[in-house]
């Protein structure tokens, strides 16, 4: 007689729902994910006591009729999916009919529904597996499922549930995830009576945003859009000043189905760079639409991981538009708690002022002071500005005396720290933008440069990428405690984190410098001597050629010892072997295949560290300029390489408010 045996109906179901039916937040996972299937623009989600108790899904969508209603309880029961092509291109978020028998299994159930807006519907209860009834009821439109006394009839799955708040927290997380997912459907998720979600459905993502995370994220959240021959990339990502311990503020769906895909959170994490302190992940929620073509859904039990068929090129998709997102900003967090906007009729108290126009013999005394000393109103050092004539703008500004516009901030500077180019004006800073002040009588080659760009400015042209947001010219007014910089412009009073702005401009030079190292190496009279393990030895041989690439020399000496031949001779003087030894205990740190990349930016990191000025440094006026002028003109000069704030901003209205000035 055989052993193999066919296992009935029941335990079948029952064994199934081992993997279907993990905890309650499972059970609520599959029933919403039908209502949304079901086409519901409402969802209201039921649980007591962590959804041990009851689970209780009501929606508002197509239902089902008399028959549909029972047969949707059989295994492998579905409506989603008719012939092996259909598996190749889903676009529902259920398919393969095994939620329904595997929760009934472990429960008891109870659904009434109704396919139409008659009021006639159908009641059908089944406990455990077993059908107790089916009868005709009164029901709206949609279904309501009930399913109550989770796990009763297998009390080994009962007795390693959580407590009742970590499974509350389980559900909500995911009633979170649906609704970032589907900001078209109103979620409301209800536990023992007290409201805890609930999400208006009006198609708004940032209202939805609001809902789960607070205004106060929403208001930091920052739109992406891109779009591939095969990807369409929408939602929101976070300014770098938000930021979360773990990655659970990132939500990645694709094709209306929420997923965990690591290679997606790492383009995204990439596409931040140094903009994030270390062991802090941003908020974030990105839509991917493609072709379910693309996409396989059906590798994981619980659908919460998928394969993509072009996944490198999704992955420069999500990494580009995030770069670029951030590139258009201007990451100056605000010190303190975010203030209200300000209205133009806030200011109840007449301000004076102080910055007037120089008179020509003021202007030629004001050229023979300090540059520290110089106001914002004063004339700027001759050496930062060009030696061609100043735009019509510029000769306007100079006669009113009027600050550059907040919403038209002049552009940053080239890579040359500024020297030789003129600092672009806003056009709005002109005699218009200040109807009592006193023109001033240009010349006719100004005249005619001045009609030229407003010629220009009227013409259509072509469309342009956006310029870079410029950073705020600043003058400095002195130093605190020896490690922050305080300046001053139109705008507000800023604090510098000397150190941290140091560091960035060394990390961008030794960053282009780590492009081509191999040409700045240097041989040495005297080899270091760097020992190291037996395996620590035997592992650094293979990544010797690794080392050469970022410029350094090493070979071995006998034993466990290696001699430094080579360096570039622009090592921080000083702090060569320290920075050498560092690099090595990084390349032996990595498991799989070094990335040269990766190590020349780890190199550049260290190098900028180590070369920085120090905290509790005292510097002079004219040094604060140059390092103010020389920041002004980085790639990136928000954050350090370690993604700490380089500046902070109290802006004139919160200083305002703060002596009582505005109301």
């Amino acid at each position: 007689m055989g052993k193999i045996n066919i296992l009935d109906e029941h335990i079948a179901n029952q064994i199934a729902a081992g993997e279907v039916v993990e905890r309650p937040s499972s059970v609520v996972k599959e029933l919403v994910e039908n209502a949304i299937d079901a086409g519901s623009t409402r969802v209201d989600v039921a649980i007591e006591e962590g959804g041990l108790e009851l689970i209780r899904v009501t929606d508002n969508g197509s239902g089902m009729d008399p028959d549909d209603c029972e047969t949707a309880f059989f295994r492998h029961a579905t409506s989603k999916i008719a012939s092996t092509q259909d598996l190749f291109a889903i676009r529902t978020l259920g398919f393969r009919g095994e939620a329904l028998p595997s929760i009934a299994a472990v429960s008891k159930v109870e659904c009434l529904t109704a396919p139409d807006t008659s009021g006639l519907g159908c009641r059908f209860v089944i406990e455990g597996g077993t059908v107790r009834a089916k009868t005709e009821a009164t029901a709206p439109r949609g279904t309501d499922i009930a399913v109550r006394e989770l796990f009763y009839n297998t009390p080994a799955r009962l007795k390693y549930m959580k407590t009742i708040q970590t499974e509350l927290g389980h559900v909500t997380d995911y009633i979170y995830r649906l609704a970032l997912a589907h900001p078209g459907i109103a979620f409301t998720l209800k536990h023992n009576g007290h409201t805890l979600v609930q999400t208006l459905g009006n198609g708004d993502l940032l209202q939805a945003i609001a809902a789960i995370y607070g205004t106060t994220v929403a208001k930091s959240m920052l739109p992406i859009r891109g779009e591939t021959l095969d990807y369409r990339l929408d939602g929101y990502i976070a300014k770098p000043e938000l930021t979360r311990a773990n990655r659970g503020g990132i939500s990645t769906v694709i094709n209306g189905r929420y997923i965990r895909n690591y290679p997606m959170v790492q383009a995204l994490l990439q596409g931040y760079h140094t903009l994030l302190p270390i062991n802090r992940f941003p908020v974030a929620v990105l839509h991917v639409q493609m072709d379910p073509t693309l996409i396989d859904v059906n590798v994981h039990p619980a659908k919460l991981e998928v394969r993509f068929s072009k996944e490198p090129e999704l992955m420069q998709l999500v990494e580009r538009e995030v770069r670029e997102t951030l590139g258009k900003q201007r990451l100056i967090p605000a010190a303190g708690m975010p203030a209200a906007k300000r209205p133009q009729e806030a200011v109840v108290q007449e301000q004076l002022e102080l910055y007037r126009p120089q008179a020509p013999q003021a202007q030629a005394s004001a050229a023979a002071q300090p540059a520290g000393a110089r106001m914002p109103g004063a004339a700027a050092p001759a050496e930062r500005w060009s030696a061609s004539a100043p735009t019509a703008g510029e000769s306007a500004r100079g006669a009113s005396g009027a600050g550059a516009s907040p919403l038209a901030p002049p552009q940053r500077v080239g890579s040359a720290a500024g020297a030789g180019e003129p600092q672009l004006r806003s056009a709005s800073a002109g005699p218009a933008a200040q109807p009592g002040a006193e023109r001033e009588r240009l010349t006719p080659s100004e005249t005619a440069a001045a009609s030229e760009a407003l010629l220009r400015a009227m013409t259509p042209q072509a469309e342009q990428p956006p310029a870079l947001p410029a950073f705020p010219k600043l003058h400095p007014i002195g130093q605190l405690h020896g490690t922050y910089i305080v300046a001053q412009n139109e705008e507000g009073l800023f604090l510098i984190d000397q150190h941290a702005a140091h560091e960035r401009i060394n990390y961008e030079y030794y960053y282009d410098k780590f492009g081509n190292p191999a040409e700045a190496s240097q041989e040495l009279l005297v080899p270091l001597t760097l020992e190291f393990t037996a395996i620590e030895a035997a592992k650094l041989a293979d990544r010797l050629p690794q080392l050469e690439q970022a410029g350094v020399y090493l070979e071995p000496f006998g034993g466990a010892s290696f001699l430094v031949r080579a360096y570039p001779h622009w090592f921080p003087a000083g702090e060569e072997q320290a920075l050498i030894e560092e690099m090595i205990e990084w390349l032996l740190g990595e498991k799989k295949q070094v990335d040269i990349g990766k190590l020349r930016e780890k190199a550049a990191i260290m190098c900028s560290c180590k070369a920085s000025i120090k905290a509790n440094q005292s510097i002079g006026l004219m040094e604060i300029e140059t390092l103010l002028d020389r920041l002004a003109a980085c790639r990136n000069p928000y954050t350090c390489p370690h993604g700490r704030p380089i500046v902070v901003s109290f802006s004139t209205y919160e200083l305002e408010k703060m002596f009582k000035r505005v109301m």
